[in-house]
């Protein structure tokens, strides 16, 4: 595995209590959007709250994603899809609940932030207290040409990450 990015100019770590009120704020933007899971986080937000031991990033991205599009290094992977015709993967809740506790707070990331806010939504409705899904995903938002890579997502802001 070589590392593809690492970023010197990476945030430095907040306080514990800035980061608290950082998922406070998320929670209550959830409820005013009317999200059926805990909130929203930046990426920038998710790598702080990781580094900071506050969070557990769960990459819900198929097996294929993270081994050629690359993955956050250190991180758990609970398939949302699996195969190539991305089935809903029907152990998604127990591989969850095999890694985490139902109380842990929980960031879950995919390529764009469209199937990990599903993927919360189910965790959720499972009685997962704490879980947010990482805005833009790992790629990002297709750009004028179809394409990813190029607006937002954790690659494009420059967070550690690294591919097989």
């Amino acid at each position: 595995m070589s590392v593809v990015q690492l970023n010197n100019s990476l945030p430095t770590p907040k306080p514990a209590e800035t980061l608290a009120d950082e998922l406070e704020a998320a929670k209550q933007q959830a409820q005013a959007e009317g999200l059926k899971y805990a909130g929203k986080v930046s990426p920038e937000e998710a790598w702080k709250l990781f580094l900071n031991g506050q969070a557990h990033l769960v990459d819900v991205r198929a097996t294929e994603e993270r081994k050629f599009v690359g993955h956050v290094p250190n991180t758990f992977h609970v398939a949302w899809q699996t195969g190539p015709a991305l089935i809903k993967n029907p152990r998604f809740l127990r591989e969850l609940e095999n890694k985490l506790s139902k109380d842990a707070v929980i960031l879950l990331l995919c390529r764009s932030g469209k199937r990990s806010a599903a993927a919360a939504e189910t965790a959720t409705a499972a009685g997962f207290k704490h879980v947010f899904n990482v805005r833009e995903g790992f790629e990002g938002e297709l750009d004028e040409n179809q394409q990813r890579g190029g607006i937002g997502g954790w690659r494009q802001r420059g967070l550690p990450w690294v591919q097989d």
